[in-house]
């Protein structure tokens, strides 16, 4: 017993962690002197903290995951950049999440709620949005943002400096090149937008009318009888006061360094 919070005996936490009441730390962990730990949180064993990583209260972080250690950057030189993770997250077996870079934003930034389950990895620079969901061994590069509620299915790859929209959908195994739209479900390898991710609007709690307006959308801005940028125009004015639509033009309409994934059956104009 340490304090407020269970340390195992075999556990190492270096002088200057911050540990917060309630945690229970259990066999072969190392906690850095730079680590700051939300209360009841629970480490099972063998869990490595380090870097400048602060983790939000409720955490819960399984064997042989690193959470903090040095950016897989070759540019990396020692320099002072931060881990952020939320609150109540799940961090499962041999989970890997890197901190920031100079190069990038200095800061990986993860939400609240978010699940990490085996094998999968967080890149340095990205930043989620509160839960999402990486099921096992998916790869999220450098430089990633990831809306809410998005899930990436089991085996992906996700190329660095992408987007991937709120409430999107991964399929397992996807080589993702390209953006993702909010709502978009994405599929193959390389990854084709193959539809929306309704079930996913559904769970979320979005209405019929709401959804029905988006698919409607999809289905105009995907069309083949405009080119994609009259195909924005025309949702633009179809839609001018939807909320979802507007969000999911704006998400298209904003960019980034990677173009947007399409239908296998559209191409952009």
């Amino acid at each position: 017993m340490s304090g407020a919070y269970r340390v195992h005996p075999s556990s190492i936490v270096e002088d200057g962690a911050q540990i917060g009441e309630g945690c229970e730390i259990g066999p072969f962990c190392v906690i850095g002197a730079n680590v700051v730990l939300g209360a009841g949180s629970r480490l099972k064993s063998h869990v490595v903290l380090a870097g400048n990583t602060a983790i939000g209260e409720g955490a819960r972080i399984h064997p042989f995951a690193s959470v903090g250690n040095e950016p897989q950057h070759l540019k990396y030189a020692g320099e002072d950049t931060r881990l952020v993770i939320g609150r109540n997250c799940l961090i499962r077996e041999h989970v890997t999440m890197n901190p920031g870079t100079v190069q990038g934003r200095s800061e990986t930034t993860v939400g609240d709620n978010c699940a990490f389950f085996t094998g999968s990895h967080v890149a340095h620079d990205c930043v989620l949005g509160d839960n999402v969901t990486l099921i096992n061994n998916v790869m999220l590069a450098g430089h990633c943002v990831v809306g809410e509620f998005a899930t990436i299915a089991g085996g992906s790859g996700i190329h660095q400096f992408t987007r991937i929209g709120h409430h999107a959908y991964v399929g397992g195994l996807a080589a993702v090149e390209g953006d993702v739209i909010p709502f978009g479900m994405v599929l193959g390898n390389r990854a084709y937008l193959s539809g929306l991710n309704v079930i996913g609007m559904k769970r979320a709690g979005f209405n019929r009318d709401a959804i029905r307006n988006v698919r409607k959308a999809y289905r105009m801005l995907f069309s083949d009888d405009l080119t994609f940028r009259e195909n924005l125009d025309e949702v633009e004015s179809e839609y001018p006061e939807d909320p979802l639509v507007q969000d999911l033009l704006g998400f298209i309409r904003a960019g980034g360094d990677r173009a947007i994934c399409f239908p296998r059956s559209t191409r952009p104009a």
